[in-house]
C-alpha cells in the first residue's frame, strides 16, 4: 500500500455520489493512518467555506461535515487556487485548516515516491 494518497475531487452538488465517495474515501483512508491529501476542485470548491458542506446531502452516506472534520484533523485539504478564484473565495474565506494551492503542487504531491492519486 502507498504511504500517501492523493484524492483530487471535482464534484459538488452536481454528483452527490462521487462526491461523497471522495470524501469518504479520503476518510476512511485517514482512519486507517494513510497520509492523506485531499484537493478540493472544480464543484468541490464550494465545501471549502464554512458551513457549506451543512448543505449536502445523501441519503445513506455519512454527513460531508463529519468526513472533513474527520480529514483535517489528520490530514490536509487543499483548494485550487483557480477554483478559488473562479468563485472569488479567498483564504480568509475558507474553513480553518484549508489551504489554497496551484496545480504545481498538486503534480508535486502527485510524483512523489510511494504516492497513489485517485481521481474523483
Amino acid at each position: 500500500m502507498s504511504k500517501k494518497l492523493v484524492i483530487k475531487v471535482t464534484a459538488g452538488t452536481d454528483a452527490p455520489e462521487r462526491c461523497s465517495q471522495a470524501f469518504t474515501v479520503a476518510a476512511v483512508a485517514v482512519a486507517s493512518g494513510v497520509d492523506v491529501s485531499l484537493w478540493l476542485t472544480g464543484e468541490s470548491a464550494w465545501f471549502a467555506l464554512p458551513g457549506r458542506a451543512a448543505e449536502f446531502e445523501l441519503p445513506h452516506a455519512a454527513p460531508l461535515p463529519d468526513l472533513i472534520d474527520s480529514i483535517l484533523a489528520a490530514g490536509r485539504v487543499t483548494l485550487c487556487t483557480q477554483c478559488a478564484a473562479r468563485r472569488d473565495i479567498s483564504e480568509k474565506d475558507v474553513i480553518e485548516g484549508v489551504r489554497i494551492a496551484g496545480a504545481q503542487v498538486f503534480v508535486q504531491e502527485v510524483m512523489a515516491e510511494e504516492t497513489q492519486a485517485l481521481v474523483y
